[in-house]
């Protein structure tokens, strides 16, 4: 485990410009090819895979300007989100890479772009093909809200498309969990973009945050079908207050059918607005030749998966949580706080670690209850008191990392046990390969 310190590990973009330097090879995985776009603190790329060409996005994200603009509880945010989102209509995440300076989200490349250029590019759509497209975004969106993540910044720009034309939900940065919700039941954070926010919002008195993703389905079905935003003007304060009144016109085009169900998804009053399994019900969304047919979740593999020992193993989103140089859980954790915590890497079995700590323990007069057979052991004094917590996690075949959490209620005979006995162990596993996991890293 190392910093990349060249280009062909780990390069570091340069600031000056926008172009993408020749031969930059990314931790000598991914390729860049050119730059997609650039926001406020990251810039994305179209990259290759040097292993199996496959074509992915990478979104470089600084760490400098993520910190100083306050926006690490987003980037932290927006990766725990899509480590549990597997929809084949939504971007998927494939691994996250770190250096000193910048993070890396490797993801699925949606080759086909924005949907807003379809959009713009054919005036309208008719309403089959925006059939197509919002049957695709509800099924996004029942995954989301059925794990607990409300994106609260849908619209046309953040609706991909990938080489089969099928759509793709991106951008989650803006997206609030169950855990942000207060004790009256509600999200509370004003968020979103002014064309596509639902009126709720705009009086700051919180709001659900399936019922605003709902209408903001709304104004992207609107479009689609229309050509235009149902709710647009230059005037920001013109703009909220139709918004707030529900004041828009439906096009001459549109059937009967459509009109119905926008008229649901665009009801400002959130508690008659249609729900997702209504519009499952709806007789616009189950027109056309077929009928809907709901998409199937990709399963894929655990975040966190046990090993046939039992030992859990970490991949790249757990290993970029144990740095400090970002939010992962570390980044702004209290230094005080963090101190009683101590990770080493080993090349080691886990149950040798464990096996080997008994015995140092017997010989500390120190009580090992090992919990499971997870690679986790409680350490208690003879007075009975927690000294702390060992966890071992699977890193690779051959490392594993050993993480202790020391308790207070040990104090100094915990901390002692630590220095003396159970660190100078952990150091003798670990001999040249000792790596302080909670400094900034690069993945293996």
């Amino acid at each position: 485990m190392r910093e990349a310190q060249n280009d062909t590990v780990g390069a570091e973009l340069p600031n000056t410009n926008y172009d993408v330097p020749s031969g930059v090879v990314l931790f000598g995985k991914y390729e860049l090819k050119r730059l997609l776009g650039v926001g406020a603190f990251a810039k994305v790329y179209h990259a290759t895979s040097v292993d199996t060409r496959q074509g992915v996005a990478v979104k470089a994200v600084s760490k400098s300007k993520v910190v100083n603009g306050g926006f690490a509880a987003n980037v932290e945010r927006e990766i725990s989100i899509m480590r549990r989102l597997h929809h084949s209509n939504i971007v998927n995440l494939f691994e996250v890479l770190a250096t000193k300076t910048k993070i890396y989200f490797v993801m699925e490349f949606a080759a086909g772009g924005e949907l807003f250029h379809e959009v713009a590019g054919k005036g309208r759509l008719e309403e089959d093909a925006a059939r197509f497209y919002f049957r695709q975004l509800i099924s996004a969106l029942k995954h989301c809200h059925s794990r607990g993540v409300f994106h609260r910044d849908l619209k046309l720009d953040n609706l991909l498309l990938d080489e089969n034309g099928d759509l793709k939900v991106s951008d989650f940065g803006l997206s609030a969990v169950t855990g942000q919700i207060r004790s009256d039941g509600l999200l509370h954070t004003v968020c979103g973009t002014p064309a596509y926010v639902a009126p709720e919002i705009l009086v700051k008195r919180g709001y659900d945050g399936a019922k605003v993703d709902l209408w903001s389905c709304g104004v992207v079905l609107f479009a689609l079908t229309a050509g235009y935003l149902p709710f647009n003007d230059c005037n920001v304060t013109v703009l909220y207050r139709k918004i707030y009144r529900g004041q828009f016109r439906f096009p001459r085009w549109m059937s009967s059918d459509l009109r119905c169900l926008l008229s649901r998804l665009l009801d400002t009053n959130p508690e008659t607005r249609i729900t997702i399994h209504e519009i499952y019900q709806n007789t616009w969304f189950n027109a056309g030749e077929n009928r809907y047919n709901p998409v199937r979740v990709k399963k894929t593999e655990c975040v966190c998966a046990e090993s046939q020992t039992g030992f859990s193993s970490l991949n790249a989103f757990d290993l970029i949580s144990f740095s400090t140089g970002l939010d992962m859980s570390a980044l702004f954790e209290d230094p005080n706080v963090s101190d009683s915590v101590e990770r080493v890497v080993c090349a080691a079995e886990p149950e040798n670690i464990i096996g080997r700590m008994e015995a140092v323990a017997e010989e500390g007069r120190v009580v090992v209850r090992r919990e499971g057979n997870r690679g986790g052991a409680k350490l208690e004094g003879q007075d009975g008191n927690l000294i702390g917590i060992v966890e071992v996690y699977r890193l690779t075949e051959e490392l594993v990392v050993v993480e202790m959490k020391r308790s207070e209620k040990g104090g100094e005979c915990g901390a002692q046990f630590w220095k003396d006995k159970l660190r100078p162990l952990l150091l003798e596993f670990a001999g040249e390969r000792e790596v302080p996991v909670s400094g900034d890293f690069c993945k293996i």
